[in-house]
């Protein structure tokens, strides 16, 4: 497939052919979707809990006699239906995290990129170099890229001054290819990577890890 490669100054670009895995109908579209479900239920801490009758803090004496008050017999003052008392059927701690096979989620992350590609989503650009540590200098080269919407820039290792010139701008997320999952791709309005990046993302797809 043919994708737009830059200069690394954002400055102009050519085509240039990648082997980007290509799928007919909805091949793969089952496991990107069971993916970003699975990142999204990761992301979930499953930490809310409430108190039942054997946590809640109360005493466990009989609130008052069984009859002759002309209410209904109670046994306890730490019940659901008292003020203070416990919670009935609440919430409590859970582990959400789902497990998502090697073999999916490397067919989720060619499908992801084949989609993104398909509408013209994402662009190369040669290499990230940057002359100084300057937000200025890296905003400029964005703006030539895509200059509108939440971006996701990728490359195979990050330098020290690429690094610290983008990480300010607000509508930039970093990774690296290595590291970067289907909901990554799915996420944002266009994709920017190097052609290293590039190599390596490929790599992942074909066999690599």
């Amino acid at each position: 497939m043919k994708l737009k490669v830059f200069n690394s100054d954002g400055s102009s670009a050519a085509e240039k052919e990648f082997p980007i895995p290509e799928f007919e109908g909805d091949k793969g579209l089952q496991a990107l979707k069971q993916v970003i479900l699975s990142v999204q239920a990761n992301q979930r801490q499953g930490s809310v809990s409430t108190k039942t009758r054997s946590t809640v803090h109360g005493t466990g004496k009989k609130p008052f006699r069984q009859k002759g008050t002309g209410s209904a017999r109670q046994g306890s003052k730490v019940a659901p239906n008292h003020y203070h008392g416990s919670v009935a059927h609440g919430p409590q701690p859970r582990d959400f995290n789902q497990h998502i096979n090697k073999k999916m989620k490397k067919l989720a992350l060619s499908r992801a990129l084949f989609d993104r590609v398909v509408d013209g989503e994402v662009s190369v650009i040669e290499k990230w170099e940057i002359a100084e540590r300057k937000t200025k200098l890296m905003h400029e080269i964005l703006g030539k890229v895509a200059p509108a919407g939440k971006l996701l820039i990728l490359d195979d290792s990050w330098s020290d001054n690429s690094l610290l010139a983008a990480r300010n701008i607000n509508r930039v997320e970093i990774n690296e290819a290595d590291d970067v999952n289907a909901f990554d791709l799915s996420a944002y309005d266009q994709v920017i990577v190097s052609e290293k990046g590039m190599e390596r993302l490929l790599a992942r797809m074909n066999g690599g890890n």
